[in-house]
């Protein structure tokens, strides 16, 4: 399958946000997490998750200029193709940045597509060779093509981890823990200024 014909089967099989946001709730209710893996510290992080995300969902607020920018950007056929799982931390601060900025433009249609499901999709979209999420695909479907693609987190927390893997060699819980608190200091101001990038210049 061609890179445009696996979107489109993404496309297919995936979930509006508010059908991601049930999907992760009902599984949670049977102790399960969206995913081919299962297990105790997954279901953990996405019971996490779910709490963060209906956080974000209630209080999130974007800058003016940047809600400016969105509704009057000339946008049209354009899909956010975002591969995630509910157990992702980067996921749940980003996802309802992304869900937000969405939906100020009618141009844009969100659609949330399991990693796990769409292997040879994700394969296509790696990080420095890695199945990192959450990744969003900016796909013309009028066009059949790729406009631009984001993640898995944004440009000040990819620096963070750059810097933090490049002094101590990989990433340790006191790490991880940093991270989230940046992510929670930031709320989406990092992550809406790297998707303006994403609207027609």
């Amino acid at each position: 399958m061609t890179v445009n014909e696996l979107i489109e089967k993404g496309i297919e099989n995936s979930y509006s946000y508010q059908e991601y946001r049930t999907l992760v709730s009902d599984l949670l209710a049977e102790g399960k997490s969206t995913g081919n893996e299962q297990s105790e510290a997954l279901t953990n992080y996405s019971m996490l998750n779910d709490r963060r995300m209906k956080r974000l969902d209630k209080t999130l607020k974007l800058d003016e200029a940047v809600t400016e920018a969105f509704s009057d950007a000339k946008v049209d056929h354009i899909t956010w193709v975002v591969l995630t799982e509910g157990w992702c931390g980067d996921a749940a601060h980003s996802i309802p940045v992304i869900n937000k900025l969405a939906e100020l433009n009618n141009g844009i249609d969100l659609k949330i597509v399991s990693r796990d499901n769409n292997d040879e999709l994700m394969n296509n979209f790696l990080t420095n060779g890695g199945k990192s999420i959450p990744k969003l695909i900016a796909y013309d479907t009028q066009n059949k093509e790729v406009i631009d693609t984001w993640g898995p987190r944004p440009s000040i927390a990819t620096q963070m981890v750059n810097d933090y893997k490049e002094k101590h060699g990989g990433l340790d819980p006191e790490f991880k823990q940093d991270l989230q608190v940046w992510y929670n200091k930031n709320k989406g101001v990092n992550i809406a200024q790297d998707l303006l990038q994403l609207l027609p210049k």
